[in-house]
């Protein structure tokens, strides 16, 4: 039997483009369908690109863009909303708690140079994202967690804050009287944040940030703040980003596997879509969500998603709309 990499190989030297030498070695690809959505399209530079519908924080990033400011600080910026907002039970003030009752925060940030900064199980800091900035920026590291994260961020003059909201407290209590654990697909992990911005001199930053699952076990970690799974920049290729199980993501290292995949000739919607696949061959599928979404450098876009139900915000110059994703079921 023919190995992968040699059929590739041999593909290559025949002209064969790269997405239909991954789609031979992978038989179950022509059963995908599709739902209403684009998958592939092309947008001005600059633009702000984020999972979900999350309009608010990608006009915030792009003012910073238009004032001919940096993509990594428009990131930083855009995702500071939904971080803020107390509806928003999945990032940030008025996050789901874990199991304890705590409100646990995963962050990163990476900008065009490919400098990166993470915090992980940070509680009491409504804006991780800034944290993890101040990482990147003043220290050593590439991440910090639990209470090292919280002391560094205290130093840095971050105030410490009670992020549980009268609504996150009663549902907390309501999910005590059975503690059953039940992720809901396209619900409770629906507003993690992931954004992408290529800025007027065309430099790619990405940001990603979230509470994670509600009710998670105490010391859990998503893929959010991981380099290489929630997020990855190449400022040479594109980026990537995730929602969804962070868990599947982390397995497949889901964003790096994208820009690698752009640096070899596919889009960023076949990609994504390689990349969901991946996820799909391994594992069961049925009750599980990840999308990805993903930019190269000249601007084109994609997203590709397990289930239904994933959109994704794109804010250009000429607008702000909501995007559908194709999905494989």
């Amino acid at each position: 039997m023919i190995k992968r990499r040699d059929f590739i190989k041999t593909s290559a030297a025949l002209g064969v483009p790269t997405a239909a030498i991954l789609s031979a070695c992978n038989p179950n690809e022509a059963n995908a369908k599709t739902v209403k959505g684009s998958l592939e399209n092309a947008a001005k530079t600059p633009l702000v690109i984020s999972t979900w519908n999350n309009k608010l924080a990608n006009q915030t990033a792009y003012e910073i863009i238009k004032k001919n400011g940096s993509a990594v600080d428009a990131v930083e910026a855009g995702v500071q909303i939904p971080e803020s907002d107390p509806k928003d039970q999945s990032v940030g003030y008025g996050g789901h708690p874990d199991r304890e009752g705590n409100v646990t925060l995963d962050a990163c940030i990476m900008d065009s140079k490919g400098n990166y900064g993470s915090v992980t199980y940070l509680q009491h800091i409504k804006h991780p994202i800034a944290v993890a900035r101040k990482v990147m920026d003043e220290t050593p590291h590439v991440m910090l967690s639990g209470d090292g994260a919280l002391q560094f961020a205290l130093s840095q003059g971050f105030k410490k804050e009670d992020l549980l909201t009268a609504k996150t407290k009663a549902d907390y209590k309501e999910w005590l009287k059975t503690s059953e654990y039940k992720p809901k697909v396209n619900i409770e992990l629906h507003d993690t944040i992931g954004m992408i911005a290529i800025d007027g001199v065309g430099d790619i930053s990405g940001a990603c940030t979230t509470s994670g699952l509600a009710y998670k076990m105490p010391g859990r970690v998503g893929d959010s703040p991981i380099i290489g799974a929630g997020l990855f920049v190449d400022n040479e290729i594109g980026a990537a980003t995730a929602t969804g199980m962070g868990e599947a993501v982390l397995r497949s290292v889901g964003s790096f596997l994208i820009v690698e995949l752009m640096r070899n000739g596919l889009s960023p919607a076949d990609a994504c879509k390689e990349a969901v696949m991946r996820i799909i061959h391994k594992q069961s599928y049925k009750d599980l969500q990840v999308g990805y979404l993903a930019v190269n450098k000249e601007g084109d876009y994609g997203a590709f998603a397990i289930q239904p139900g994933f959109v994704f915000a794109l804010t250009t110059d000429e607008e702000t709309k909501v995007i559908d994703a194709i999905s494989y079921i």
